[in-house]
């Protein structure tokens, strides 16, 4: 059995991801404003009971735990941001929500095995780098008939098409490159990834991303998405002009005559620990 002490809250080689995606802080929230109806979502698919001991996984400022707490389940959020924790903590309490956080890495999780009831990670499992880790984990920290809720971007996706834009200004990633986290959107992929320790069911779902403008949309991001955000602070003032102007111009794809709407196509996955 694993306990808390026995290893570090954020491993040596999710350090710089954590870093990332700590970047954004408390605005991380106008992120999860952006995917509240795939949170919905999820929460109603897991079905959260009063007085499940529930972790939500990647909980980034906690949108996610405090629907579930709402339900009266008992919850804790981890995230490898800190700033993100802290955020999460001061708007539940803002809220009048009960619920714990702390800093956790999602392949080393410091919680017993078998520890949870139920376990639900919005669009945040998926970024895991070393993903095989990631699963192993999640499986064993749900207790047997336990459940699981994850919901995860396509690969064909416009989320999937959002990161096709950004990818050129980034730097060479490292070798043995990461696999793609968009795999988790895939069927098969998380079959080989959870099924043998789950009993695994899907649903397909689609979130509405809505900003005034494709302005608003990098506004957003740039400031409040530690992916974009960090990516745009490593630029000179061009590339971040030309970043600035094919990210405004893929939103403003998907502009209606009040604003923009932007689809973006999820899988839902439930599963039942064997």
């Amino acid at each position: 059995m694993m306990t808390a002490k026995s290893i570090p809250a954020i491993q040596q080689h999710n350090q710089k991801s954590a870093g990332v995606w700590n970047s954004a802080g408390s605005g991380y929230e106008e992120v999860s404003r952006g995917i509240a109806d795939s949170i919905t979502h999820a929460v109603l698919r897991l079905n959260p009971q009063p007085g499940e001991h529930v972790l939500d996984l990647a909980t980034g400022t906690g949108w996610t735990s405090r629907l579930v707490a709402r339900r009266g389940a008992r919850v804790i959020g981890v995230d490898l941001g800190s700033d993100l924790i802290e955020a999460a903590r001061q708007r539940a309490a803002a809220e009048g929500v009960s619920a714990e956080y702390r800093v956790a890495d999602a392949e080393a999780l410091p919680f017993a095995d078998g520890e949870f009831a139920a376990v639900i990670s919005t669009c945040g499992i998926m970024f895991a780098s070393r993903p095989e880790a990631a699963a192993a984990e999640l499986a064993r920290v749900t207790r047997p008939r336990g459940r699981v809720a994850l919901t995860t971007w396509l690969p064909d996706s416009t989320v999937f098409e959002m990161f096709k834009v950004m990818k050129p200004y980034m730097g060479p990633p490292p070798e043995p490159a990461p696999p793609s986290p968009f795999e988790w959107g895939k069927r098969e992929r998380v079959r080989e990834l959870l099924g043998d320790a789950f009993d695994l069911k899907f649903e397909d779902g689609i979130s509405y991303y809505r900003e005034p403008s494709g302005e608003a949309a990098w506004e957003t991001f740039s400031t409040n998405y530690g992916p974009t955000k960090a990516l745009a602070a490593s630029l000179d003032e061009e590339r971040r002009k030309d970043l600035r102007r094919e990210f405004v111009a893929f939103h403003e794809q998907f502009a209606n005559e009040v604003g923009i709407c932007v689809p973006r196509t999820y899988l839902l996955t439930i599963g039942i620990r064997r």
